[in-house]
């Protein structure tokens, strides 16, 4: 069996707030939240690869899979322009990414605790606001390069994160697709657990389903608060089975009050695990368990606790 193919099959983690984390803890500058130009330095790798070990050591405890996800959330052309990155070096940084993950996946995979590496690929434009909208089209050209860089270097799939509109995410499929490697589709809610572009979360996955054949491998819901999306979910429907993982904020401000707040909300850890432990026991089929802003290895810890190493007993 693959590791692809283990998805169903058993639990994995992902890691928490990267770009928050690493801002807020690690005293990081990362304009425009890119984590990507950190592999070009000394000081900067060296902590993406403290910050993977951490959570890679509370998976490997747990007997668990884990996805290690790339620091190539905004390593697409926008944003390397920005940052001075010309094509070339562009495709050489999110191969780097990739390469990381590699030489970490050989450290640390065991047949208990399989890994995967995935190619993380964020919005072209800001994360909360939808702005101005590509069509499927324009999606598709954009995030390829970006796509065949990742895939080139050894990725096993993409997951596009913090999407907030049907049109890019349809573009991304088409074009991952076209590559060759399984797609991953996370979207964001707002408090009311629709879209920033104000579409419903159902709607936005029927339409990405069939808009691509159901090109995505699964669905994901990253960087909002279980009580922000929770009343969206219903039990035992079509498009809700399409969703295998959460990667919640440990905070319930909105997304507005996120970006005009200057301290990092930390939540509760031990109140988001037993979040994620109801959702799991109402949505089995969530399976991929990990966290966004403003988590650590403190919340992936409780979410592991609370619906991997509790007994059964504990659990209703």
């Amino acid at each position: 069996m693959s590791n692809i193919d283990q998805l169903s099959a058993k639990l994995f983690l992902t890691d928490g707030g990267a770009e928050t984390t690493l801002v807020f803890h690690e005293g990081f500058d990362l304009p425009y939240f890119a984590a990507f130009p950190l592999l070009d330095t000394d000081r900067g790798r060296a902590a993406l690869d403290a910050y993977y070990r951490k959570y890679l050591a509370i998976a490997i405890k747990a007997k668990t899979g884990f996805i290690l996800e790339s620091a190539t959330w905004r390593a697409h052309q926008d944003y390397t322009e920005k940052l001075g990155y010309d094509r070339r070096e562009a495709d050489r940084v999110n191969h780097d990414g990739i390469k990381m993950l590699k030489a970490l996946r050989e450290q640390y995979e065991t047949a208990d605790s399989p890994i995967l590496i995935s190619g993380c690929v964020g919005p072209r434009g800001d994360a909360y606001q939808t702005g101005s909208c590509m069509t499927p089209e324009d999606a598709e050209r954009y995030h390829r390069p970006q796509i065949e860089s990742l895939a080139a270097a050894g990725a096993d799939l993409v997951s596009a994160f913090t999407m907030n509109y049907a049109e890019e995410t349809i573009g991304f499929a088409r074009a991952a697709r076209a590559v060759g490697i399984p797609s991953v589709i996370s979207f964001t809610t707002e408090t009311d657990g629709r879209l920033p572009s104000g579409e419903a979360l159902s709607d936005a996955i029927k339409r990405v389903d069939a808009a691509t054949d159901s090109a995505p491998l699964y669905y994901m819901i990253n960087c909002a608060h279980p009580d922000h999306f929770a009343s969206a979910l219903e039990t035992g429907e079509a498009w809700v089975k399409r969703i295998k993982g959460i990667r919640a904020n440990a905070s319930r401000l909105s997304h507005a009050e996120l970006d005009n707040s200057e301290e990092l909300d930390s939540g509760n850890p031990e109140e988001l695990g037993q979040l994620y432990r109801g959702l799991r026991e109402q949505f089995p089929q969530f399976t991929i368990l990990g966290g966004c802003c403003g988590t650590d290895e403190r919340h992936i810890e409780q979410i592991c606790h609370c619906c991997v190493s509790a007994p059964l007993s504990e659990r209703h």
